[in-house]
């Protein structure tokens, strides 16, 4: 279900997300995030992926980066911007106080649907395309499945790994560039509308509750 270049990027991102969250204030605290990011991004990917299948597509992901900084094509850069290496490095700057609460969206994904979904039309086949709704549901299954676990984390006593999971979806859920949060605002706003409310009320929870 992954392939090699999956499996790097997730293991890059977490690095990443792990070292800007405890900045290797211990060893022991940067191990115990680095495994608690890897899982988060896994299983986020896995049930994408799942959710791709039962709409007949497959599902790839990959680290977030642009090229674009404009509305024109021209307005791009030769080389792509890693910003979902970069941004939770950039952002612990500001978020400083916030113990640890850095942007943690570093993984986007690309949807494919797979050979056989085609429809028959006047004797001719066709390739059927993804809608917009179909990727928003899809999208929204990691989201979902990230506040599952935050809530899981929290009743089994590991409070980071459920701070973890709520930022990640908190994060991810805002509608910018090629994010979870932008698929799912205009694949399904009401459904986004719902998510929102759910991690905003997570966030607030993990700040001041757990």
């Amino acid at each position: 279900m992954y392939n090699g270049k999956e499996i790097i990027y997730i293991l890059i991102a977490s690095i990443f997300l792990a070292f800007a969250i405890t900045l290797i204030d211990t060893w022991n605290l940067f191990l115990y995030a680095l495994v608690s990011v890897f899982i988060v991004l896994f299983v986020n990917s896995l049930a994408k992926k799942i959710a791709g299948y039962f709409f007949e597509s497959e599902v790839e992901v990959k680290l977030w980066e642009f090229r674009r900084y404009g509305f024109r094509k021209s307005q791009s850069t030769k080389m792509a911007f890693p910003a979902g290496l970069l941004t939770p490095l950039f952002s612990k700057i500001i978020l400083w106080p916030l113990n640890g609460f850095v942007w943690m969206a570093s993984m986007v994904f690309d949807v494919k649907p797979k050979s056989w979904r085609v429809a028959k039309r006047h004797g001719y086949y066709s390739f059927s395309e993804m809608t917009e709704d179909h990727i928003g549901y899809i999208a929204a299954f990691g989201i979902f499945i990230n506040l599952a676990m935050a809530l899981v984390g929290y009743l089994i006593g590991f409070p980071l790994f459920s701070r973890i999971n709520i930022w990640f979806a908190f994060f991810n859920m805002i509608p910018i560039s090629d994010l979870d949060g932008n698929k799912i605002f205009f694949g399904k706003l009401a459904l986004w509308n719902v998510l929102a409310v759910l991690t905003l009320l997570a966030l607030a929870y993990s700040f001041f509750l757990v």
